[in-house]
């Protein structure tokens, strides 16, 4: 697959997955976090914006390609 087809692909799948994401952590925190005092929404709010990095990682390494040599 050509570099710049595949780096399209990836920005689309990484617009896709942080807009997707951000909904469900919003959903997430407002039917799950209603009562909960201020450091647990603290602690979820941190964890929560750590966490999307990992997919993001996997989708920015295949943009990347192979290593070459």
């Amino acid at each position: 697959m050509p570099v710049r087809l595949r780096k399209f692909i990836g920005t689309i799948l990484m617009i896709l997955l942080v807009t997707i994401y951000a909904i469900m952590a919003t959903t997430i925190a407002t039917l799950a976090l209603n009562q909960a005092p201020w450091w647990i929404h603290l602690m979820y709010f941190l964890l929560s914006g750590l966490v999307w990095i990992l997919p993001a990682m996997l989708i920015i390494k295949w943009m990347a390609g192979p290593v070459r040599r």
